[in-house]
């Protein structure tokens, strides 16, 4: 069996943020993805209340410092590592002051979402796909978790796609339990727009509810992963009618789980 190199784009990872179905499926895959002789990158946006002293975050110099144009406004890419011991993994961080110094993660206090989390993924996808050519690394394998990951398949598919770093990817979309009720920021179709992405299919964000976000990305995915028992029934239905292979749910606990991963990537 080939190996592959797995860029995992992923919106929480444990220990870094409290556990939960995605946090712990992030880090065991890239854990064990790596045990299984394939070479992994592992990413997520630096969140405000990720303590930096106590999870020994640092600053990686020579990836830090490119600037990002979102709307119209240039924000600071700040690149920072942290490695998680009991794997041998290290951890990518994106970071900017503007939308990640924020003690929070996509919510504020009263669990309403942040009016600028459009900006804030985009910015995360950029970050994540200018750190790799930067890295000199080329995927195989570039697979998203999480609704904030969902811009990166997009750019991929429309932006990087002569690159010769991303020509040959093969993108797969996690799908989870992790809807949001507050449709994102109305002007996200123009932001993606002004990063020069032309696509027939941009009108169904006009209305970027979870339901239109997922309508919109699976159409790039090669491959979705169903990772949740309690994935949106909509969602599931839209994954299924996509005709991409779909690698059906089964608990993290069932044996093999990680094998079925590794078939699923080679058979993309």
């Amino acid at each position: 069996m080939a190996n592959n190199r797995i860029l995992y784009v992923c919106q929480e990872i444990t220990p870094y943020l409290p556990e939960s179905e995605e946090s712990r499926l992030c880090r065991s895959l890239s854990q064990a993805m790596q045990e299984r002789g394939n070479e992994v990158r592992t990413f997520m946006p630096r969140y405000g209340c990720i303590n930096e002293r106590r999870n020994q975050l640092h600053e990686v110099i020579r990836l830090s410092g490119m600037n990002l144009i979102i709307d119209d406004n240039d924000h600071q890419l700040i690149i920072k590592v942290a490695s998680i011991p009991s794997a041998r993994i290290q951890i990518y961080f994106i970071d900017n002051d503007d939308y990640f110094a924020r003690k929070a993660v996509l919510t504020d206090n009263d669990g309403k979402e942040f009016d600028d989390n459009d900006e804030r993924m985009v910015f995360f996808a950029r970050g994540v796909l200018e750190t790799v050519k930067k890295l000199h690394w080329t995927p195989t394998v570039v697979h998203c978790h999480g609704w904030f990951s969902t811009i990166v398949p997009i750019y991929l598919k429309k932006i990087f796609n002569d690159d010769p770093i991303f020509r040959n990817v093969k993108i797969v979309l996690s799908l989870y339990d992790d809807r949001f009720d507050t449709p994102l920021n109305s002007g996200l179709r123009q932001k993606v727009e002004n990063e020069g992405i032309k696509d027939k299919n941009l009108p169904i964000i006009d209305d970027p509810s979870y339901e239109n976000l997922y309508r919109f990305v699976i159409g790039y995915a090669d491959g979705i992963a169903i990772a949740s028992p309690d994935v949106d029934g909509r969602i599931l239905q839209i994954a299924r009618d996509s005709g991409k292979p779909v690698l059906e749910y089964r608990s993290p606990d069932e044996e093999g789980f990680f094998d079925n991963y590794n078939r699923f990537y080679e058979e993309l």
